[in-house]
Parts: structure tokens; C-alpha cells; sequence
């Protein structure tokens, strides 16, 4: 049995927030020349069959670009609601096709989004209750809490001082048992260290929280966003966790062209030394961001794990 009723209950709370508040409503094109930058989400590639070749064209992993062009045209707020399409196995979180949700807001900072977020979970869950759709119930609080903050109550370290690679893997080396450090010191990026302490120790600590919004990541997670100007090392970013299950990832958006191809051509290296292949360069997108993007503030939320959330439903209940 499936759940789409459901599924269509929540994507009609969803529009009903946004338009209450004076978003436009839009569409972004699913087929595109480059799909999205970051290293470890893979895309699918447009295959013609009649012509039995492959196109230099993708599924979007992500609609960012496209509603970034709208803000540099001239829109305010904005969200978009469709499928996105990653080629990554399926498991009890990830799917190959799932529906996106993505707001923005030009001239904003990403707090705004914070709010933003805490209102319409709070929105859909009174909707899906009207509706009839058994909710888990919103008796906890919501929690904010900085990386630095997490880290410091379920490990008792200070990520924030230890943003070279060297010294966070010789730390886990030494002392997280839980966590086997093969091959080299070399193979890893402080990335992938970071990560390791968050699977293993960090998030299933969350699973107690129905609604933890994590802020402030270190600096080497910045990815699209920006970096806070009265301590660099941190970047200005949320993700929200709902019992352990991430929902969602916000950036302050970064507006410096020539920081961001920067940064581009680092994940390029990088996705290219990994996983043997390279993307379009992003022409489109970098020539829209040299012509200037205002001040603005984003998030990619995952509706099928927004229905989860609120339901606890399992994902294998939803269509495909």
C-alpha cells in the first residue's frame, strides 16, 4: 500500500505556506547542461536511443542553479517543488527520483530561512492533522544547537580547533575505536574525518530529537556558502535532523564569483580523482553570478523525508 495521498497532502500544506506569504510559485528545467558541482552526488546522464549516444546533457541533481538565475533577474522569494534525480542505490533514505522542495530569498540572511523552516514543519504538521494523517506528535522543543556545541556534548572536543586534517585524523586515530582508519593518511579529506565521528558517534545521538537544527558548520563544509565574518572557521549553514533523518540543508549564499569557481574547481579535482569522471564547467551559472547575485539566503528540503518525520512513515511505503 502506498502513501500518496498523503505525500499530496503534504506538497498542498507545502503551497499553501509559501503563497500565504507571497512566494512565487516556479518551475526549473529537469535537463541541463551541468547538473550540479559537488563531489560525492552523482548525476544520470540524458541517453538518446534512437542515436544510441550519450548527450553532454543531465538530469538535474538539483534545481539551485536555475533559481539563482531568478533571483540575479530581479525575484525576491521563490520555491520550486519537483522531482530531482541522483544516481545513488536506493536505501531507507535515498532514492534515485524524489520530489525537492527549494525556497529563496534574495536580500535575506540565512536566519530568516531558520525561521522559515521551523514555521512551515510546524504549518504541515497541523495541516496533515486536519487532513485526518497520523502525526507524531510536536511535543519535544525544537533544538538549535551549533556543530561546535554538538560535538562538545556528545564527544567533549572541540571540532572547531581541529580544522587541520592531520590533527583531526591523528584524534580519532588515537581515541574512537568505533571508527577504523585504513590505508593512508593521505586518503582522507577533513572531510571525510568529520564525517566518520558524524555516522559513528554524532547522529545517533540526534534519533532522541524530533526537530534538531545544527548551524554553523566548520569552514571546510562551506560548499556554496558563505563564511562567517567575525570567525572564519566557521560557514554560514543549517541542516535540519528529525529523529537522526537529515530533511534538509540551507546556505547563506555565496555571491563571489571568482570565490565560487574557485571552490568549483576544487570539487572538480576532487570528483575527478575519486570517481574517474569530470562535468561541464558551469559556464551559464558563473557568468549569471559575475553579472551579480544579491545578498540571499537558500534550502533544499526533501519532501518524502518531511512526510517521514511527521508521520514515521518508512520510505519504502512511497511510489515511485
Amino acid at each position: 500500500m502506498t502513501n500518496k495521498i498523503e505525500l499530496f497532502h503534504l506538497q498542498q500544506a507545502i503551497r499553501n505556506f509559501f503563497n500565504k506569504d507571497g512566494f512565487m510559485d516556479v518551475l526549473t528545467p529537469p535537463i541541463v547542461e551541468n547538473p550540479g558541482m559537488e563531489v560525492h552526488i552523482h548525476p544520470f546522464a540524458i541517453h538518446s536511443v534512437h542515436q544510441n549516444k550519450t548527450h553532454e546533457l543531465y538530469l538535474h541533481t538539483s534545481p539551485e542553479f536555475h533559481m539563482k538565475e531568478l533571483l540575479q533577474e530581479g525575484l525576491e522569494k521563490v520555491f520550486t517543488m519537483s522531482y530531482c534525480f541522483r544516481d545513488e542505490p536506493n536505501s531507507s533514505t535515498h532514492r534515485k527520483q524524489f520530489v525537492m522542495l527549494e525556497w529563496y530569498r534574495a536580500n535575506e540572511n540565512y536566519k530568516k530561512i531558520m525561521e522559515d523552516t521551523i514555521n512551515l514543519y510546524q504549518f504541515c504538521h497541523a495541516h496533515l492533522k486536519s487532513k485526518g494523517v497520523r502525526v507524531i506528535d510536536l511535543d519535544d522543543k525544537i533544538k538549535k544547537v551549533t556543530v561546535q556545541e554538538i560535538f562538545l556534548e556528545v564527544l567533549n572536543i572541540d571540532i572547531l580547533e581541529l580544522i587541520d586534517r592531520d590533527n583531526l585524523y591523528s584524534l580519532i586515530d588515537q581515541k574512537f575505536s568505533r571508527i577504523t582508519l585504513s590505508g593512508n593518511r593521505d586518503d582522507y579529506a577533513w572531510d571525510d574525518l568529520f564525517f566518520l565521528l558524524m555516522y559513528n558517534y554524532i547522529e545517533p545521538e540526534m534519533e532522541k530529537y524530533s526537530f534538531l537544527l545544527l548551524y554553523e558548520f566548520p569552514s571546510p563544509l562551506r560548499a556554496l556558502s558563505t563564511i562567517k565574518e567575525n570567525d572564519p572557521r566557521v560557514c554560514e549553514r543549517f541542516e535540519v535532523y528529525c529523529r537522526g533523518i537529515e530533511i534538509c540543508n540551507c546556505f547563506n549564499e555565496l555571491t563571489d564569483s571568482s570565490e565560487q569557481s574557485f571552490r568549483f574547481k576544487k570539487d572538480a579535482k576532487l570528483k575527478g580523482e575519486l570517481y574517474g569522471y569530470s562535468l561541464p564547467w558551469p559556464n551559464r551559472f558563473l557568468s549569471k553570478l559575475e553579472i551579480g547575485l544579491p545578498k540571499s539566503a537558500g534550502i533544499a528540503l526533501g519532501v518524502e523525508r518531511l512526510l517521514m518525520s511527521l508521520t514515521g512513515m518508512e520510505e519504502d511505503a512511497f511510489y515511485d
